[in-house]
């Protein structure tokens, strides 16, 4: 959700890869429901590990930063960049998984979670790019 967020708002203006601890999973329904809201289509994303980004030839030395999004992410983080000189960021972004017990009450707690990650690229990066959603 992030990454394509990311997208939506700066376009080119940084690279942004998204990755997580894991890879087993596909993208949540829910996500891609919270985010088509905005227009943006997520059906067809998939996630990855920090791990297989590097097998897939994205050095994470050439990053300039990384932003965890859940405290297990930002460990893994620090650890694979130890010895690289680049600034990780947490943001501490609400995990809607599991939360809300009808179908309308799971989608506001993604909501939120998305509303959440959209705050924080605002304060941090600035407003969109002209042009960008």
């Amino acid at each position: 959700m992030a990454e394509a967020l990311m997208k939506r708002m700066y376009g080119q203006r940084a690279y942004v890869q998204s990755a997580g601890v894991k890879n087993d999973m596909e993208v949540d329904g829910f996500s891609v429901a919270v985010c088509q809201e905005m227009g943006i289509e997520l059906s067809r994303h998939r996630s990855r590990s920090f791990e297989e980004m590097q097998e897939w030839g994205d050095d994470l030395s050439q990053f300039d930063l990384i932003i965890a999004l859940s405290p297990a992410s930002q460990r893994m983080a620090l650890e694979l960049t130890r010895y690289h000189h680049l600034d990780i960021e947490y943001w501490p972004i609400l995990d809607p998984t599991g939360l809300g017990e009808t179908r309308e009450a799971k989608l506001a707690a993604y909501r939120q979670a998305r509303d959440q990650i959209k705050t924080r690229m605002l304060e941090r990066f600035g407003p969109p790019t002209e042009g960008s959603g």
